[in-house]
């Protein structure tokens, strides 16, 4: 079982956030279960829940664990593909956010499309390299930092916006044969609290830092490594 994937086909979004195969999806993320053994947990007929794993099977989400007879009866253990999922923007592919349409490095929306096309693009690179059978060159930095004013978390921005920049220009060799192009995205917005309905200070500006375009890495071609 995977971690986390992601859902990128809108038929298999849409049966994933049915609610009754949304818990059943839960249910099997925490082990092996059949049809009888889900029924009595969801309140539904046996028939009704094997309906709804037929679907989510048909899209992937789940899939047969082990067969095990009953009497007559062979019983189908089934299984979540993974421990959670991610619906990416292309499952909404018309309508999802393009950061390029606007560039406002304090708007809280263009750190939100930012996001959106980080599980896009990292969503595309996983599949392709799950069927290259190769392992995907990533990296990720998270942390939190606590600034005592807003003058501090501009300045902070600032240093942020000016060190990576620097950065980019020291190792950007856009014509270099054989290199490999790479995003980068750095985000800084205020801290969820767990529990609440919105993050503290939810007023407070978000900002982001992200590479020129020579450091852009195309969606249509997977950075892949043996």
């Amino acid at each position: 079982m995977l971690d986390v994937t992601v859902i990128e086909d809108p038929a298999a979004a849409a049966a994933s956030l049915d609610p009754i195969r949304a818990r059943l999806l839960a249910e099997l993320a925490a082990g092996p279960a059949s049809a009888a053994m889900l029924a009595g947990k969801v309140g539904l007929p046996r028939q009704k829940v094997n309906y709804h794993l037929k679907a989510l099977e048909r899209h992937g989400l789940v899939e047969l664990a082990d067969e095990r007879r009953k009497g007559n009866v062979t019983e189908r253990l089934m299984r979540a593909t993974a421990a959670s999922y991610v619906i990416s923007p292309l499952a909404l592919a018309a309508v999802q956010p393009d950061p390029d349409r606007f560039r406002d490095q304090l708007s809280a929306r263009w750190l939100l499309a930012l996001g959106a096309r980080l599980v896009r693009d990292v969503g595309t690179l996983i599949t392709g390299a799950t069927k290259a059978r190769k392992r995907l060159a990533t990296y990720a930095l998270d942390g939190e930092v606590r600034f005592a004013s807003a003058a501090d978390r501009a300045a902070f921005i600032q240093e942020l916006t000016a060190g990576v920049g620097a950065l980019i220009r020291k190792y950007d060799s856009a014509d270099a044969e054989g290199g490999r192009d790479h995003r980068i995205v750095v985000a800084v917005h205020p801290t969820v609290k767990p529990g609440t309905a919105g993050p503290a200070g939810a007023s407070d500006a978000s900002g982001t830092a992200e590479g020129p375009k020579a450091s852009e890495a195309s969606a249509a071609a997977p950075e892949l490594t043996d």
